[in-house]
């Protein structure tokens, strides 16, 4: 594991994407750097240091997932999103509890294989250029004119390709066909996927495909970084990031949590019994080997409005020790979340509207006006926290956005106080409404 950042580093970093949380970050933050602390010292000790898994208690849209995926790509760790609601009781209709330990590894194995791909893509594309040009270049000296010298012509042969000036041209290629995958058995246990199995015994078979340049050069791009690459090493380092590296993060875990006296208690507590042995550590059999849940990271989250952590299994709530309560947004969040984080939704509308020469301005009383707004809907409303602000710009914005074309010339717009209460006046004057209603 290399020299990851500090816990004050790893908090500065997520405060550049997520607003506020300050709790649940330093609690994220203190779980990885504990992952580095432990990849430091002898094995005998770090076998026994297991993850202190983590509870995210709040209402939707606070920031929760966002914490757990940003906290995944600071150190591009493998990381999978499952909800505890898509799971069943064993005997039930539903995935199985392994199938996410499955989707990890998968993203593990994406992860390296991109990275060996990297490391070996300059020496393919030599192979690529050479295979590319050998059919490219005696379909152009066909039309070379007779008065041009040879040499002259395959210096600017060779310019104009790597320049890509023939990159929408077409060429006949000879390529692999790519077997279609049947997985078997999925969900219910180890994956059999029979497209890999007959790709083992069998060559697949080549054929004669029409395509561009562009789209050539990645398909046999694609073929000679595969030949390069040792799929049994990829495998290896997979499963050893999944185990040691990787997060799995549980959403709405709120929903299997058994309330006394509720007909569904028995097979909400039976899900619990089927993530306890995964949350507690036992082996998966995967299509790339066995996996070892024993040092993934769990990061549990849910609103609880009707029931409570408490309401979960002793033994399940046993291995979260770490709960964490976030916050609810307030006014002054809305503001921050508008035009703070780098992927700010005032600065993505911008840039999405710029396409079509359209100069989007936000002034700050704009601003305070829709993070009141949100707040507004909130209350009156279902409390879906942040994705509220996403509900008020897209009506805020619509005939801006319908009526945008890049034909038209570059416009500027600015929205500020008084546009936002014109535009959004049926919304506000519904809030007026509801303050008489008793």
């Amino acid at each position: 594991m290399p020299n990851l950042m500090t816990c004050k580093e790893i908090v500065k970093n997520l405060d550049n994407f997520i607003v506020g949380q300050s709790k649940a970050k330093r609690a994220v933050a203190i779980a990885l750097r504990n992952r580095y602390r432990r990849s430091q010292l002898p094995k005998n000790v770090s076998d026994e240091i297991t993850p202190k898994n983590i509870i995210l208690k709040g209402p939707t849209g606070v920031g929760k997932t966002e914490i757990a995926r940003r906290l995944a790509k600071l150190v591009n760790a493998p990381f999978v999103k499952v909800e505890a609601t898509k799971y069943t009781e064993v005997g039930y209709v539903g995935r199985d509890v392994e199938s996410m330990v499955r989707d990890l590894v998968e993203a593990s194995v994406r992860i390296v294989h991109d990275e060996q791909i990297e490391k070996i893509k300059d020496r393919a594309k030599v192979v690529v250029d050479k295979k590319i040009t050998d059919i490219l270049y005696p379909l152009k000296k066909v039309n070379k004119p007779e008065s041009e010298d040879t040499e002259a012509f395959r210096t600017k042969f060779y310019e104009d390709y790597n320049a890509g000036k023939f990159d929408k041209e077409s060429i006949d290629i000879d390529v692999r066909e790519q077997p279609k995958p049947m997985n078997l058995l999925d969900g219910v246990g180890a994956e059999i996927n029979i497209g890999q199995i007959m790709g083992g015994i069998i060559k697949a078979p080549r054929k004669m495909k029409r395509m561009t340049v562009e789209r050539a050069r990645e398909v046999l791009l694609n073929e000679e970084c595969d030949k390069l690459i040792d799929p049994d090493i990829i495998n290896k380092e997979a499963i050893h990031r999944a185990e040691q590296e990787g997060i799995i993060f549980i959403d709405e875990i709120d929903k299997i949590a058994a309330k006394k006296n509720n007909g569904q208690d028995v097979s909400r507590e039976g899900v619990q019994r089927d993530i306890l042995p995964i949350v507690e550590g036992s082996t998966v059999n995967t299509k790339y080997g066995v996996v070892n849940t024993d040092y993934i990271l769990f990061i549990a989250a849910g609103a609880f409005h009707i029931s409570s952590i408490s309401d979960l299994i002793p033994e399940l709530q046993g291995r979260f020790p770490i709960q964490v309560e976030l916050n609810s947004l307030t006014k002054e969040d809305f503001k921050k979340i508008l035009t703070v984080p780098q992927n700010a939704i005032t600065e993505q509308y911008k840039k999405l509207l710029a396409v079509d020469n359209v100069d989007l301005e936000f002034t700050e009383d704009a601003i305070d006006t829709i993070a009141g707004l949100a707040v507004d809907e909130n209350e009156t409303n279902e409390n879906i926290g942040a994705r509220r602000l996403q509900t008020i710009l897209e009506a805020l914005l619509e005939d801006i956005s319908f009526n945008a074309s890049k034909d038209n010339p570059v416009v500027k717009v600015v929205i500020d106080k008084p546009f936002v209460l014109k535009t959004m006046e049926n919304m506000i004057q519904s809030h007026d409404y509801k303050k008489y209603i008793i």
